[in-house]
């Protein structure tokens, strides 16, 4: 894996240890040998979805002005592809996070998403191409 989106699951799940998958998932981080890419949506979501644990946030937002992932920027411009894409994929649903995964991996080409959805294998980018999921795999060879 060179270089991988990551999604909200993993990140919830890595900086909260009584999430039910935060062992599998810090066992994947250790092996990761490449660079992680996110999106501005998928840091608010995450943000969100860790405001009850105020030191797993802090933690958190930490780890990000370790500059641990790399951000990728969220453009205006980006919105056309992100209203298609949730308006092709309403019966999954897809969110703006997933729309803006898509999107970062259509624009900069990278084939792998690490996620705890199994939507990515629903999702396709425009050249339909479905996104590897690593983590995924890594949870299928541990259990």
């Amino acid at each position: 894996m060179k270089s991988a989106l990551i999604d909200t699951g993993p990140l919830v799940a890595l900086f909260n240890s009584g999430d039910e998958r935060h062992g599998v998932v810090v066992l994947f981080f250790k092996q990761i040998d490449g660079n992680l890419l996110t999106t501005w949506p998928v840091i608010a979501e995450t943000a969100y979805l860790l405001r009850l644990n105020i030191n797993a946030q802090i933690d958190f937002f930490e780890w990000l002005k370790r500059e641990a992932i790399q951000i990728i920027e969220f453009e205006k411009k980006h919105l056309d592809r992100v209203i298609e894409l949730l308006k092709k994929y309403s019966d999954v649903p897809m969110d703006f996070a997933d729309a803006s995964l898509m999107l970062a991996a259509e624009s900069l080409g990278i084939n792998d998403i690490v996620s705890l959805d199994n939507d990515f294998y629903v999702y396709k980018t425009k050249s339909r191409k479905v996104l590897n999921n690593p983590l995924l795999t890594f949870i299928e060879r541990k259990h």
